[in-house]
Parts: structure tokens; C-alpha cells; sequence
């Protein structure tokens, strides 16, 4: 049973990043038609948009303290960051500590106008074009973010660790009437959990109970009965398209302390996502949600010991063999549009 529920529990949280990922990836399938390859570099942007603020955080200027002194007998050099000047030692502190959850705040704006920028300035191009060319075109976009993220912050990951209030570990056995300390789970981890939870909520409300997102959902039904109507259907996509890159930006923040960013986490992200899509259902989003956890538990179960002593390698593969078998009986995915991929 302890077995079962942490790998039920890591599932959950491969699943978080596929679901969040998907989701923003099927949003724009299902309002822009558009495929796109690079939305694992949005994922990756928002991970450096924490390493950017944490940095940031950590400017400091060296004074002298008279009342310390070096090893030489001089006057002590100190860093000390501006934080710590601006709001005090304590609570600048608490800012630099607390960088990642206040990252979200500083990657908001940064990934509506990135979505913004690439929609108006490449992707409108695209959209009467074949999907071949939408692919070639956001793989090569996704290639050149990746590449100007490497030449600034260097090939290496970049640890970016959680408040320390959250570093520990959680007895989640106990929680749950099972035996203390069967089954201790990372607290940021059952944190992202949560956090994916939220912000998929937060979408689906959006869409199901604000006008905006009920005039979305009708374009994605019929565009042009909806544009006959006179309303501006293509720039409410448009803002669709740099909600769906706040979303995998937002994923990729919260994201740093579990995988420390690098360059290309976003190309590692990015085809199991699009195989998530696939199999969910290319333009539905609740089949992008449901996808992406049972992928992650379904992942997280074949890296037991036990399985790959039986099929050696089988966690490597076990996504994309879900997925054949899916393509095979079902072409346009678990809650696909009829019609979808079924050509």
C-alpha cells in the first residue's frame, strides 16, 4: 500500500507539469489552430524568470565594517544586498529566501508580453499555413529562445532552491492513517501539486463563467458565425494565446526547486507534452488535464523497481506506448473532437 500511494503521489506531480503544459498547448491548438513547438521554451522562460528575480534579489554592494576585522588586521569588506538596506536585514532576508513564490508575481508580465511578441510578431503568419510549417517554425523559434537563454546563464543547471519554511519533508503516511514515517514526501512537491491544481481550475472557471472565456469557446466552435457578429474574435484569441504562455510560464516557475533550470528542460518537457495532447485530444482541454496525470502515474509506476526488473526500460517507453494504442483505437484521442486527427 506504501508503494502504491508514493507512486500515485509522483505521478501526481510528473503530471502537474504535463497537465500545465498541455493545457496552454491545447488552448492555442483549439483557438489558433496553431501547433506549436515552442511552448516548452515558455515553460523553460518561466524557470529562468526565478533565477532571473533571485539573482536580482541577491544584488549587493561591499561596504567596510570598522568593527570586524581580516585576517590582515583591515577593516572587514561585507556584501550586503540592497534588500537588506531597502526593507531591513530581516526582511530582506525573507525576500531573497522567498524568491520563487514571488517569482510569480515577476514572470506574470514577462510571459504576457513573450506570448504577445510571438503571436503578433511570428505566429499570425501561420495560421493559414500547414501544420508542417507550424511546427518547423515554433521548433525553430524554441531552438533560438534555448540558445539565447545558454549564452546567458550558461549551460549548467541553476540550483533554485524553495523557502526553507518548505524544504523539509511531509509525513504523508501518518496523514493518511498509515504507519508514520511509511511514506515521507518533499513538501514543494505536494506545494506544486496544489499549485497545478489551482491554476487548471482557474482556467476551466475562466472560460466556463466569464463572458470573455464564453465568447472564446464559441469561436473554438464555429469563428466565423462568431466573427459575423461583430466581435473581435482574433484579438481575444490573441489574448488566449499569451494567457495559455502565463500558464506554462507560471509552471515553469514553481517548477525550479523540484529540477534546477537549465537550457533545454524545455525541450524535455516539450514532446512528452505534445504525445499528452495527443492522447487526451488535440483541442480538448479537459482531455489534456486528465492525460497528463494518468500519463504521470502511469510513468511514475513503471520506474518501480519491480517493473523494471521484469521490462527493463520500460519507464522510458511506457508513454509512447499508450500512445500507439490510443492512435491505433482511438485516432482523435481519449476526448477528442470527432472529426480531429481521424482523417
Amino acid at each position: 500500500m506504501e508503494a502504491i500511494v508514493l507512486q500515485i503521489l509522483n505521478g501526481l506531480d510528473k503530471g502537474s507539469a504535463y497537465a500545465l503544459i498541455a493545457l496552454g498547448l491545447t488552448l492555442i491548438f483549439g483557438t489558433l489552430g496553431v501547433v506549436n513547438f515552442a511552448h516548452g521554451a515558455l515553460f523553460m522562460l518561466g524557470a529562468f524568470c526565478a533565477v532571473t528575480l533571485s539573482r536580482l534579489l541577491n544584488l549587493a554592494h561591499v561596504t567596510v565594517d570598522p568593527t570586524r576585522k581580516d585576517f590582515l588586521g583591515q577593516p572587514l569588506k561585507v556584501e550586503t544586498p540592497y534588500v537588506h538596506e531597502w526593507f531591513g536585514p530581516e526582511t530582506g532576508a525573507a525576500i531573497i529566501e522567498w524568491s520563487v513564490p514571488l517569482s510569480i508575481f515577476f514572470a506574470i508580465p514577462i510571459m504576457i508580453v513573450v506570448g504577445l511578441a510571438m503571436e503578433r510578431g511570428l505566429i499570425k503568419h501561420f495560421y493559414k499555413r500547414p501544420h508542417a510549417d507550424q511546427i518547423l517554425v515554433t521548433f525553430g523559434l524554441a531552438i533560438v529562445l534555448q540558445e539565447i537563454v545558454k549564452f546567458y546563464y550558461g549551460a549548467n543547471p541553476i540550483p533554485t532552491p524553495a523557502p526553507s519554511a518548505f524544504a523539509g519533508s511531509f509525513d504523508f503516511g501518518a496523514a493518511i492513517g498509515l504507519d508514520p514515517g511509511s511514506i515521507i514526501y518533499p513538501y514543494w512537491r505536494l506545494i506544486y501539486f496544489a499549485f497545478a491544481a489551482v491554476m487548471i481550475a482557474a482556467v476551466f472557471a475562466f472560460l466556463q463563467f466569464t463572458t470573455f472565456g464564453m465568447v472564446v469557446r464559441a469561436g473554438m466552435a464555429d469563428r466565423e458565425t462568431v466573427g459575423l457578429l461583430g466581435i473581435n474574435i482574433d484579438k481575444r484569441f490573441t489574448i488566449m494565446f499569451a494567457i495559455a504562455a502565463c500558464v506554462a510560464g507560471l509552471a515553469g516557475v514553481m517548477y525550479t526547486p523540484i529540477n534546477s533550470p537549465n537550457y533545454h528542460m524545455g525541450m524535455d518537457f516539450l514532446v512528452l507534452s505534445f504525445v499528452v495532447v495527443v492522447v487526451g485530444g488535440m483541442g480538448s482541454l479537459g482531455g489534456a488535464v486528465l492525460a497528463g496525470f494518468l500519463l504521470g502515474v502511469l510513468e511514475s509506476f513503471a520506474s518501480m523497481t519491480e517493473v523494471l526488473e521484469l521490462v527493463p526500460g520500460i519507464n522510458q517507453i511506457i508513454i509512447y506506448l499508450v500512445a500507439i494504442v490510443v492512435l491505433l483505437t482511438r485516432p482523435r484521442g481519449l476526448m477528442g473532437r470527432k472529426g480531429v486527427m481521424e482523417q
